[in-house]
């Protein structure tokens, strides 16, 4: 099984690959477009991307491409996130702090404490700028303690997030929809077209009535025109069980379109 994630080795995304399915052999790719794509131009079995994380929300990119592709969400991944300040320096020596822009804005509280007078820039993945520390003392890192052992860095503090209940959910991204587990979850996008009063209302009715638990639903828009969204929703449930496709049925019936992106195995 081949396996795209987001890279240079020593990415959370390697580590949420890891938990997947530790033997997978890894692709990695520098952006989370170029992830997908290796998955649609079949140089892989299944993607990983990140989808949301507890601090800053959802990872937009991935919830457009959601959208835009035919991808089939076929499972998902929790990861704990400890972000870790790495270097081959001094504190004193640091000029330039590094990471993707979520990372720098899950320790946004620490860098305005410690570094006033740097250049912060922003990376495609932390393990990437572990990676460009690794070339110069002047240079830190926010990333993980394991990409501070694969590129020889120190770890000059840790856990330095805001919050120390950081986590990322990741999606598996495939071609098949997995058999129902028992405890399963289906992600879809609703666009409701006509902007009457009570739309949403009666489609969230629909899985109320049958007792379905909505686990999240967030609004993205089309980009089309000013005011117009799309929704996604993800609920409790296998796309084959007899509550879940009568209320799909019904919901369909009032929308202007109804996205399934997947049932899969919740992650514990």
């Amino acid at each position: 099984m081949k396996l795209a994630i987001l890279g240079p080795e020593g990415s959370f995304s390697e580590k949420a690959a890891r938990q997947w399915n530790d033997k997978a052999e890894l692709r990695y790719y520098d952006d989370i477009l170029d992830t997908v794509d290796a998955l649609l131009r079949k140089e892989v079995d299944f993607s990983i991307v990140p989808i949301e994380n507890s601090l800053e929300g959802s990872i937009t990119l991935t919830l457009d491409l959601l959208m835009e592709q035919q991808l089939s969400i076929t499972g998902e991944v929790v990861v704990q996130v400890k972000h870790c300040l790495l270097s081959k320096g001094r504190l004193a020596d640091i000029k330039i702090l590094m990471s993707i822009p979520q990372a720098l804005s899950q320790c946004k509280k620490y860098i305005k404490k410690n570094f006033r007078n740097i250049e912060v820039r922003s990376t495609l993945s932390t393990s990437q700028a572990a990676k460009l520390a690794s070339e110069s003392k002047e240079i830190a890192a926010i990333a993980s303690r394991e990409s501070a052992r694969i590129y020889g860095l120190e770890i000059l503090d840790e856990n330095i997030q805001d919050m120390n209940e950081n986590f990322t959910r990741f999606i598996v991204i495939g071609k098949t929809v997995p058999p129902p587990t028992g405890n399963d979850k289906t992600s879809l996008i609703v666009y409701l077209e006509k902007n009457r009063p009570g739309a949403l209302y009666e489609i969230l009715g629909e899985f109320a009535n049958k007792g379905i638990d909505l686990t999240k639903i967030e609004s993205r828009p089309t980009k089309k025109v000013l005011g117009d969204y799309l929704f996604y929703i993800d609920l409790k449930g296998h796309i084959e069980d007899k509550k879940i496709k009568d209320a799909l049925g019904k919901v369909k019936g009032k929308v202007g379109m109804l996205k399934i992106l997947g049932s899969y195995p919740a992650a514990e």
